[in-house]
Formats: C-alpha cells, structure tokens, sequence
C-alpha cells in the first residue's frame, strides 16, 4: 500500500496507534472531548509528518550569545478542511502549523435509498490558493467523493503548487478514488481499513465522526 505518494502512520508502530485505536473504541466514544482531542494529536503527528517533505530557507536568528541559522519553512501552507467532522483533524495541523491561512467547505453526502450516493457542497470560503501548498484534512476518507468535490471546488480560487491529503482512517476504495482523481496529491493516512460497506460505511472504521465529535445530528 505504501508508495511514494501515500504514507500511512500505523505501518509503524508509534503513538498514532494509540489515538487510533481510541477513535475506534466503542467504550470511548461516550466521551466527545476525548474523541476530538485524539483527532486532535493525530492531526499534530500528521501535520508534523508532512512538514518533513515542505521547502525550506535559512533564516538568521539571532540568540543572547550569537548569530545562528536555521532551516525554516519557506512559505505557510494552506489548511482545508470539510465541515463540520473535519474540524478537530485541522485544529491539531493548525496547532503545528500555527501561522497558516485555512480554507473551509460545508459539503455532506445525501443517503437515499436506491439511489447512488450524492455529494452536495453547499459553501466554499477560500483564501487564494495559486501556488500554495494546499493541505486538506478530513478524518475518513470513505468513497473520497466529498473530498474530491470539495477539491475540485477550491480549484476556482487557484491551481496549488503542492496538494497533500491527509485522513485518520481511509477505505481502499476512498484511497484509490483520490489517487485517480487528484494525481498529484500526497496522501497522509493514520490508517487503511479493509472495506466499505453497502452503506458507504468504513469497516472497521470508527463510525461517524462528526456525530462522535459533536453530537448526533437530526
């Protein structure tokens, strides 16, 4: 699964596989807090992951004692993310990447029976785009169909010199719809699961993350 454009966390052990395996647990998800929060930290690893492949320059800094060097990155990226399951995945790339600008999407899946699933982005507030680096985030990256859409949507406010992808869990299915549809991405992954189920579901996933972080909507 692993190839130059995507990076999955848990192929080694780390602590990602800790904040993971409280996503999925059924007798943590009574609590919220612990629920964001997890999604929170996994963000900072991945966020920390991909600031390893960004460009840097050496800035001067000068110190009580000296002048010193150091390699900082050489421009900010651009944090996205989809509203509202995607927001504790971005707070904790916003944490590392404390100076970014963020785009934000309000797109959701409409579940009818028997009829194919349909994608419906219903707003779209972007900072200009040409020739950044372009991070979106989203927790679960099902059937990749409302990340791909919200990307195609970003793309009216510029074309991004890079594009990373980054999710907690992603359905070989979701995986393999991004890596055709946006090529040039870099895909970020906590973890890959084995399926989708006839609902659309990540099995073994961790259910619903929007609703496991703030409440079950109606």
């Amino acid at each position: 699964m692993e190839n130059n454009n995507v990076h999955i966390l848990t192929q080694t052990p780390s602590l990602a596989n800790h904040y993971i395996a409280e996503l999925r647990d059924v007798h943590v998800h009574g609590d919220s807090l612990r629920f964001r929060r997890n999604l929170e930290r996994l963000g900072e690893l991945l966020a920390y992951e991909i600031s390893k492949t960004l460009p840097y320059k050496e800035v001067p800094i000068t110190t009580p004692l000296a002048q010193t060097q150091m390699q900082l990155l050489a421009e900010q990226p651009v944090l996205a993310t989809i509203l509202r399951a995607g927001l504790p995945l971005y707070q904790g790339m916003l944490n590392y990447f404390d100076k970014a600008y963020s785009t934000f999407v309000g797109a959701y899946r409409v579940e009818e029976e028997n009829t194919q699933l349909q994608i419906n982005m219903e707003y779209l507030a972007s900072v200009n785009l040409h020739d950044k680096i372009l991070i979106l985030a989203d927790p679960m990256l099902a059937t990749g169909r409302s990340l791909v859409k919200s990307y195609q949507g970003m793309l009216r406010h510029g074309k991004p010199l890079q594009v990373h992808i980054a999710a907690a869990i992603a359905a070989p299915e979701g995986l393999a719809y991004v890596r055709e549809q946006v090529p040039e991405a870099q895909v970020w992954l906590g973890a890959v699961d084995d399926h989708l189920n006839e609902k659309s579901y990540i099995v073994p996933g961790l259910g619903d993350a929007g609703d496991l972080a703030f409440g079950p909507k109606i």
